[in-house]
């Protein structure tokens, strides 16, 4: 009951989102406009609300972010060794990669964490800011890395791929939004009161809203018979990822509850966003598909085990 009452609302609404696309109860633009206003306009001000009110205590997400930063970077690793020893050719290999390391932490992850009890964790803030804390500046490297590792398929590491980055960069939302909190939390401003509240109604939108959306996406996607190498990429996502961030944790000395959280993100399946990257930057568009499908499968397995031992 336990791992039902944590997971099975963010699942549930996943399949929400399947249904209503699958059945045509919504327009068959509905769910992709919404996950829009969620990543332009609801995933941002949650960030910015967040971090502008407790940017002050990121000192103490530091080792957690250690933790996560080392496990990705693993995870990377790993990823380009798995590609290597399936052949995977070189246009594709940074679909893979990304693929095998971005996981949808703003719609996955922050909602399995919302849905635990926000206890105090030992440096003095609750389980729901210091997912915040972390997960804003993974979402910085997540970009940073998804397009360098998307180029790297595509061009040889120079200044042909300093535009692309750069316009990429400029223009993810989140990303955006995350400099403009931590920026105001320096400053030492405070939101006023009637800002504030506006921007966590829009946050609060964003977590359904980005679940029903991801549940969309899933019914536009077409899998085909190449299965087996999105399915590598979406057990790196999932099994290999995690399991590499509770090594880490152990070694590091990450607090319990801490660890299960690093762990529940590091195994919260690949990003939808991959898929649209995947498509600008000319990656391997049926690979990321098939990946975030698969994903979401093997996903569910990790976080039940994670949720229910750790």
């Amino acid at each position: 009951m336990h791992i039902l009452n944590i997971l099975a609302p963010v699942f549930l609404i996943i399949a929400i989102g399947a249904g209503l696309q699958r059945t045509n109860f919504v327009s068959a633009n509905f769910l992709r406009e919404a996950n829009r206003v969620t990543y332009w306009l609801g995933l941002p001000a949650l960030l910015f609300s967040e971090l502008a009110g407790s940017f002050r205590h990121a000192q103490g997400a530091g080792l957690m972010l250690g933790v996560m930063l080392a496990a990705t970077g693993l995870a990377v690793f790993a990823g380009y060794l798995v590609a290597w020893l399936r052949r995977v050719p070189g246009a594709a290999a940074g679909t893979f990669v990304q693929g095998g390391f971005r996981g949808n932490l703003a719609f996955v992850g922050l909602p399995i964490i919302y849905a635990m009890p926000d206890t105090p964790l030992a440096w003095g803030v609750s389980v729901r800011t210091a997912a915040i804390l972390t997960v804003a500046p993974m979402m910085v490297v997540y970009n940073i890395a998804g397009v360098i590792v998307l180029l790297l398929s595509q061009h040889r590491l120079g200044w042909a791929m300093l535009g692309p980055f750069l316009k990429q960069l400029a223009t993810t939302p989140p990303l955006l939004a995350t400099l403009a909190g931590i920026g105001y939390a320096l400053a030492g401003w405070t939101l006023p009161q009637a800002v504030d509240k506006a921007l966590t109604s829009l946050g609060e939108m964003a977590l359904p809203l980005g679940l029903l959306g991801v549940g969309g996406s899933l019914v536009t996607v077409r899998l085909g018979g190449a299965w087996r190498t999105p399915l590598a990429a979406a057990l790196v996502k999932t099994v290999v990822a995690p399991a590499l961030g509770w090594a880490v944790g152990r070694a590091l000395g990450l607090g319990a509850l801490e660890l299960k959280m690093v762990m529940i993100f590091l195994a919260c399946p690949t990003a939808v966003i991959s898929y649209t990257m995947a498509i600008e930057l000319k990656g391997d568009e049926p690979l990321a598909a098939g990946t975030i499908v698969l994903s979401v499968l093997t996903s569910v397995v990790s976080l039940a085990l994670i949720v229910g031992l750790f």
